[in-house]
């Protein structure tokens, strides 16, 4: 029985217990050393030709520019640690925050030793990209959840920056008890503060409930912007509101994309709870539904697909090809023939076209005027002329192209508008087509169904380039450096011989913004009308068999690259000799219409002013530009007066001009105004007569017909009479 009354020895395991969090808290250490090793001795290239460290340099010369970020490849990390890119795709926010630990220990041994004044060590933001396969809005499901997403879309709005609170200090109101250091959660998430003050101190009351308050200035914050992503139109199906998606940015990915820019995100899929409805019923209905937004950790632009030029990502082997393209002798045919291929003939209106895709050089003068570079186009036509295909044909091609109808937009939507933000109350500015073009082309269809007072808002982005805006305490210039394109029908549907001048519907003020106007008319020609329909034909026959493009053309990437490399490379001036050469030319334009005009008595409503001499100027350059060429040539000025010629001088020229008021001659406007003062005389205000039985009275005193009818129209755009009952009473107003 030895040992019976030996008293065991009880002991109580005072470090058990929390094996569990020390396990993880091990686990994150040794992943953080991986992390760090990662980044220090990731290597590119090999021992033969040298290598570098890639992430160690990067941090390294981003530190000492004071820029506190490094971008990491998620290929790069695959090939280092399959397990650790593995956990960062998983669960990608613990294990980002490992990583920005591990790039601040890197940095802290790059730096040393750092300048006085400079020791203190700043955090260091870790952005991700990837080549993976990117997925869509409509992909994101409840299982993708806090995982690592890659997304494009096109950002539709953003945020100002504000700044959000990363660690907190809170005070309690009551004992002056102070909390310090209370990090808060990264993303959209808050931070709830604790409901009751736990200090008990004798004789005193308890602390009341909710009694802290958060220390504004002993907060440590971060820059972050919210923008909306829409998901890209090409992904949209068929009969779909596209669908959008909240993102935040923080730090030094605030202010890298603008709204309007195509982007790829990386981001982390994320949760935060729904707004709170203002009605608190007590039912809580919606008590585990969260809304979902991405928290990005790298954004990479774009620069394909429209919205944005090829200019920055021409590789070598791509320049030489365009290179030796331009030197072609025949390139100017050969571009001219590449746009639209499926449309048959207008020839010269494709020419027209290839150079206001290339366009003119910008000047900047010394006094700080600049004169516009870019060319405007106007094509007044019959229907069924292909007016509209060439200008969606345009908006694919140019580097940034907006297509807009004229009945659906308005002056606000054309140039910019100001909006009221509904969560912060404040007017901000939003662009519209114009501004969006900004270095493209902005198609503009059915030119003729907009309303006069829109068209006027047109004006100043059509030649000074810029638009101006004061609303809502909102002063501002926007530019809009855009050429114009726009199609429009004649007033009577079709072009009327007869009619002459009032086909066309336009102030003579726009039209002498437009640098060349093509008059299309659907001629009756047997010959023609049989190519045209075996042209046609064979299109509907060999749609989808005829892939590759017909020899002589380019085809449509190429000539996008085309046009972008000559836009930004090339800004062609016109030579002496050509410069001589058309003044003459245009001072000899000036006499030939003003014989036109002595010789018909009446003025012509498309006006040849100096602008026409610019537009001339311009249109020689782009074809300079076609060619690469450092100087428009004699000949390049040849062609520009062609094309002048068969556009504008032609529309300027075209029918029998009797129009509108100020082309008539003396004795007509003496009959009509004795015809309208008759009228007047004849029928008081508020009174209605016959129109028939009103021309057979002035008809009987042997006025002409169509001199009455041009009085009642006169009258009725002034708003003197209306038509009442179906058009056969005239009824009088003022």
């Amino acid at each position: 029985m030895s040992g019976f009354d030996d008293p065991g020895i009880y002991y109580s395991d005072s470090f058990g217990g929390d094996a569990s969090v020390d396990e993880g808290q091990v686990r994150k250490s040794q992943l953080q050393k991986r992390f760090k090793e990662f980044l220090r001795q990731y290597r590119v290239g090999t021992d033969r030709t040298g290598f570098t460290f890639k992430y160690r340099d990067e941090l390294k010369r981003h530190y000492n520019l004071s820029q506190y970020w490094v971008e990491v490849e998620m290929e790069d990390l695959a090939s280092f640690d399959e397990d650790l890119a593995d956990y960062l795709y998983k669960q990608p926010a613990e294990h980002l925050q490992l990583l920005e630990e591990a790039a601040k220990e890197v940095a802290d041994e790059v730096t040393r030793p750092r300048p006085s004044g400079e020791e203190a060590l700043q955090d260091i933001q870790v952005m991700l990209r990837s080549d993976a396969n990117a997925a869509t809005i409509r992909s994101l499901k409840s299982d993708q959840m806090s995982h690592l997403v890659k997304i494009p879309g096109i950002v539709i709005a953003a945020t100002p920056v504000r700044a959000k609170a990363t660690r907190i200090t809170i005070q309690c109101r009551s004992c002056r008890n102070t909390i310090t250091n209370i990090a808060v959660r990264p993303g959209l998430e808050g931070y709830a503060l604790p409901r009751k003050c736990n200090t008990e101190q004798a004789g005193r009351p308890r602390c009341p409930l909710d009694p802290y308050f958060i220390m504004p200035d002993k907060c440590k914050c971060v820059d972050f912007q919210v923008l909306k992503l829409q998901e890209s139109p090409d992904a949209v199906p068929h009969g779909e509101m596209p669908r959008h998606l909240q993102l935040y940015c923080d730090r030094y990915l605030c202010d890298k994309v603008v709204p309007g820019n195509r982007v790829t995100i990386m981001g982390i899929y994320s949760i935060k709870k729904s707004a709170q409805s203002k009605n608190k019923r007590r039912d809580n209905v919606g008590v585990g539904i969260r809304s979902a937004y991405i928290r990005v950790v790298g954004i990479q632009v774009d620069v394909e697909g429209s919205g944005h030029s090829f200019a920055g990502s021409v590789t070598p082997q791509e320049e030489e090809e365009l290179r030796r393209l331009t030197a072609m002798p025949n390139i100017y045919e050969t571009i001219a023939k590449s746009i639209a291929p499926s449309i048959y003939g207008s020839t010269d209106i494709k020419k027209a076209i290839a150079c206001l895709l290339f366009g003119g050089s910008r000047k900047r003068l010394p006094d700080g005027l600049t004169r516009r570079g870019d060319i405007n186009l106007l094509m007044l036509g019959d229907p069924g002329t292909a007016k509209s295909q060439l200008l969606k044909f345009v908006e694919k091609c140019s580097p940034i192209g907006v297509y807009t109808s004229g009945k659906g937009s308005s002056a606000a939507g054309l140039t910019a508008s100001v909006v009221r933000d509904p969560s912060s109350r404040n007017f901000f500015m939003e662009g519209g087509a114009m501004v969006l073009a900004d270095g493209g082309v902005v198609c503009i269809d059915e030119f003729d169904k907009m309303r006069e007072d829109d068209r006027v808002a047109i004006h100043e982005a059509m030649e000074q380039q810029t638009i101006s805006i004061a609303k809502a305490g909102i002063t501002t210039t926007l530019n809009s450096r855009c050429s114009v394109l726009a199609a429009a029908n004649s007033v009577f549907g079709r072009w009327d011989e007869t009619k002459g001048e009032e086909n066309i519907d336009f102030m003579p003020t726009i039209l002498s913004r437009f640098d060349m106007i093509f008059i299309v008319k659907d001629e009756h020609n047997e010959e023609r009308d049989m190519t045209l329909a075996k042209h046609v034909m064979s299109l509907h026959v060999s749609a989808l068999t005829q892939t590759q493009a017909v020899e002589g053309e380019i085809e449509l990437n190429k000539l996008k690259k085309l046009i972008s490399f000559c836009r930004t490379k090339c800004g062609p001036r016109l030579s002496a000799a050509a410069a001589e050469k058309l003044k003459n030319r245009y001072i000899l334009m000036r006499t030939g219409t003003r014989q036109h005009e002595q010789e018909s008595d009446r003025r012509s409503s498309i006006p040849i002013t100096i602008r026409q001499l610019e537009a001339i100027v311009r249109i020689a350059e782009s074809l300079a530009k076609m060619k690469l060429q450092p100087f428009a040539t004699e000949a390049d000025v040849e062609e520009a007066l062609r094309l002048f010629h068969v556009s504008t001088l032609d529309a300027a020229m075209s029918g029998n001009l009797a129009g509108a008021e100020g082309f008539t001659t003396q004795e007509d406007q003496e009959m009509l105004s004795r015809i309208e003062k008759q009228l007047k005389r004849r029928f008081a205000i508020g009174s209605q007569v016959s129109e028939h039985s009103i021309v057979q009275d002035f008809m009987r005193q042997k006025y002409p017909e169509h001199a009455i009818y041009k009085v009642l129209q006169l009258m009725m755009r002034r708003g003197e009479i209306q038509h009442r009952m179906q058009r056969k009473v005239l009824y009088r107003i003022k």
